[in-house]
């Protein structure tokens, strides 16, 4: 114990007692240090407030004057110090078995009770050696408690900081409904769908719904079931053990495993290949993992939320996506309309862009004209709020303090209006763009061909395949041009 003091209130009424608590004791006054004598639980209490976490271990007797006592004491003192360590002592009964009442004291919050009868009546508090190993033990117990609380007050803080930076932005009917179904949900372990178009903010919604639940202080882990290769699908999901393949020279965890207690988010779960959706239903059903290699399953306890930008039903019916899954991922559906659907809310999202993304490139937020902000609402954003924010970026790239109807119609790359004005079909603009050098127009051009094919496809993995290129290359390019 080092050279800890362990600072101890007593609570006693009976000069007799006292003297024979301090005997008892006084072999380890070096350790245990009783900074005061109160014969009352009101003053007790007054003092309790005053030297604020000054004790360690309160010692009371069970049986004192006034009209704060017993069981009532004890729940005062906790409410004013839940990690503060009480230990009784009584003479009410000398059977050390009666199970009620000590039963009693122990929900009240005490730490430890002991009789003052029989024993050396004059000298000792009844056992006097379990006595004061409980006050090493009460101690130890309450530094665990501080410890907890203050790693739980770091975590909080980490969570709250995980929620503004994935705050859910709008003033819409829409939105608020949005935020009181994450609020009901967040603390269940049921089963959740998300649905809607890409960019509407469906893995904000899965943050949101972790980081609220009882599961926050674990694991969110999130996939895109359309950025891994078929083949690679379950071992991703499931893990292997070492040898169970060549090539496999060390096992590997699985998304699940390292998932356990906590959140597994699907992202686009309708591009999940059949004999891997198989393996997830037997997950959802068994609570049990099939390893690549292993023959014994492995218990997880996962909450499965899952998103999709096609209508699952659809895909029930052509076969494409196992009925009795739909049924599992769907118990709690939630719908995310699309931007145009929540007009109200594209100025609030612009401006907090605005202020966020201003910040982090160190420039001035410039001022949009009332007229441009107009042009805004009626964009239809077929990006939606992903788009939205690749387009402040943009907007704060040109540097301009006082932003107007023409300068908006001239950035916004398939706007209603540049569309029923040109005739042209290509994907940049080179006049609209302005002069620019190669790497800034080849980001550009990707940026927005990227984005061109996706909302010419049904799934990133459809996007991909028109590209060329491999679905995970997809998703690792998509997310370096800000588009994930």
């Amino acid at each position: 114990m080092n050279n800890e003091k362990i600072n101890v209130l007593l609570i006693e009424d009976e000069e007799f007692d006292v003297r024979r608590v301090m005997n008892t004791i006084k072999p380890y006054e070096s350790k245990i240090v009783i900074l005061d004598v109160v014969s009352d639980g009101n003053s007790a209490i007054d003092l309790i407030e005053k030297r604020k976490n000054e004790y360690d271990i309160v010692i009371m007797d069970f049986q004192i004057a006034g009209g704060l006592r017993g069981e009532y004491l004890i729940k005062k003192i906790k409410e004013l110090d839940f990690s503060l360590q009480i230990i009784v002592i009584t003479k009410m009964t000398i059977n050390i078995n009666d199970y009620e009442f000590a039963h009693n004291l122990l929900e009240a919050g005490a730490f430890w009770y002991c009789t003052k009868y029989p024993g050396d009546i004059e000298e000792y508090i009844y056992q006097p050696t379990d006595f004061v190993i409980s006050i090493f033990n009460a101690f130890e117990r309450r530094k665990l408690l501080k410890d907890k609380f203050r790693s739980n007050q770091k975590l909080n803080k980490n969570i709250n900081d995980v929620l503004a930076s994935r705050k859910i932005i709008g003033v819409s009917k829409v939105i608020e409904n949005l935020r009181n179904q994450i609020d009901k949900y967040a603390n269940s372990n049921v089963n959740i769908l998300i649905s809607g178009s890409s960019g509407t903010g469906k893995e904000l919604i899965a943050y949101n719904i972790h980081y609220r639940s009882l599961r926050k202080y674990e694991n969110f882990v999130p996939i895109n079931c359309g950025g891994i290769p078929d083949q690679l699908i379950e071992s991703e999901l499931f893990g292997y053990e070492k040898g169970a393949f060549t090539g496999a020279d060390k096992g590997k965890l699985g998304l699940f495993e390292f998932a356990h207690n906590g959140t597994i988010f699907l992202d686009e779960i309708s591009e999940l290949p059949l004999n891997a959706q198989v393996k997830l239903l037997r997950v959802i059903q068994d609570g049990e993992i099939e390893k690549i290699g292993r023959t014994d399953k492995t218990k997880v306890d996962v909450r499965i939320i899952s998103a999709t930008n096609r209508v699952l039903e659809v895909e029930v019916k052509e076969k494409r996506f196992r009925e009795d899954l739909f049924y599992r991922l769907n118990v709690v559906p939630i719908y995310v309309p699309p931007l145009k659907e929540r007009v109200e809310d594209i100025s609030v999202l612009i401006n907090h862009f605005l202020d966020e993304i201003s910040i982090d490139m160190g420039k001035e937020k410039p001022t949009i004209q009332p007229s441009a902000m107009k042009t805004l609402e009626e964009y239809s954003w077929p990006g939606n709020v992903r788009e939205l924010k690749n387009f402040v970026q943009r907007l704060l790239f040109y540097d301009e303090s006082n932003v107007s109807t023409e300068q908006i119609n001239s950035m916004l790359l398939f706007s209603q209006k540049f569309v029923s004005n040109t005739q042209s079909t290509s994907v940049v603009n080179f006049v609209n763009e302005g002069l620019l050098p190669l790497k800034e127009m080849e980001k550009i051009f990707r940026e927005k061909y990227f984005k061109y094919m996706r909302e010419l496809s049904d799934s990133d993995a459809e996007a991909a395949k028109k590209l060329g290129l491999a679905p995970p290359n997809y998703y690792r390019m998509s997310k370096e041009l800000g588009l994930k």
